[in-house]
């Protein structure tokens, strides 16, 4: 059903902004808002664990590289075997 809100013009540049970072309706995203706020929309979506499971090299690199850094950096804990 078509509803008109009105959203100020700060939170309104911020939503655009998120909505453009995500490749997402701005309808889509109050949406989606609304669902969280209100529990609509429970647990992981679907699909979402097989979306990790596929990592290309390019991500599987910097994810590494990362470990590595956050190992290495380590001052309180011995670094673990991640």
């Amino acid at each position: 059903m078509p509803t008109s809100v009105h959203i100020p013009p700060r939170l309104l540049t911020a939503l655009d902004k998120k909505a453009k970072t995500l490749r997402v309706s701005r309808n889509s995203l109050i949406v989606q808002a609304i669902e969280r706020d209100l529990g609509g929309t429970q647990g992981w979506p679907p699909g979402f664990f097989e979306s990790l499971a596929h990592v290309d090299d390019d991500l599987r690199a910097t994810i590494d590289d990362t470990m590595a850094a956050v190992k290495k950096s380590r001052r309180s804990k011995r670094p673990s075997d991640l």
